[in-house]
């Protein structure tokens, strides 16, 4: 009896590990480079001041949405999107692997 709990256990863990390791899917039209936060809306990719727009999202590495005013680093290697405007929507902010 306990070895089937065990079994059950160790099987539930190893498909709880498998769903954490993911690659996330970057639309073909994102751009790669280095950012730095500015003011509110504004952020500087790759030396160059943009602006967030209205509905723009910074994501961490762990894919969860960021706060844009808790971001402390520079430099921060990215994938972006931009909208129709030329305003930035969306930020992955990449892990070493990415």
């Amino acid at each position: 009896m306990w070895i089937q709990r065990f079994l059950t256990g160790l099987l539930l863990a190893m498909m709880a590990s498998s769903v954490l390791a993911f690659d996330r899917p970057f639309p073909p039209i994102a751009k790669r480079g280095t950012m730095a936060m500015g003011p509110h809306p504004e952020i500087v990719i790759n030396g160059k001041t943009r602006r967030l727009s209205a509905g723009g999202r910074i994501f961490n590495q762990q894919n969860l949405i960021q706060m844009s005013s808790s971001i402390i680093a520079s430099d921060l290697v990215i994938n972006y999107t931009e909208d129709s405007q030329g305003d930035i929507d969306r930020v992955w902010i990449l892990t070493e692997k990415e």
